[in-house]
């Protein structure tokens, strides 16, 4: 029984990391601060080809 727990949660975990390494979600909020840090850059913030647009990581800082 106990190994059955400590099996639950290391799946429960994996699942939090995976989803974690894929970037997140590309909302409102998040895209403004990566466009900003772009900016910053001297940059401007584009989509990736065949990129998700819901995910934060298919978004990239290009040079103008």
């Amino acid at each position: 029984m106990r190994a059955l727990a400590v099996m639950i949660a290391a799946l429960a975990l994996s699942a939090c990391v995976s989803a974690t390494s894929q970037g997140g979600d590309a909302n409102y909020d998040t895209l403004a601060k990566a466009q900003a840090a772009c900016a910053a850059k001297g940059g401007e913030l584009r989509l990736r080809k065949f990129g998700n647009p819901e995910v934060i990581s298919n978004f990239a800082c290009h040079r103008k």
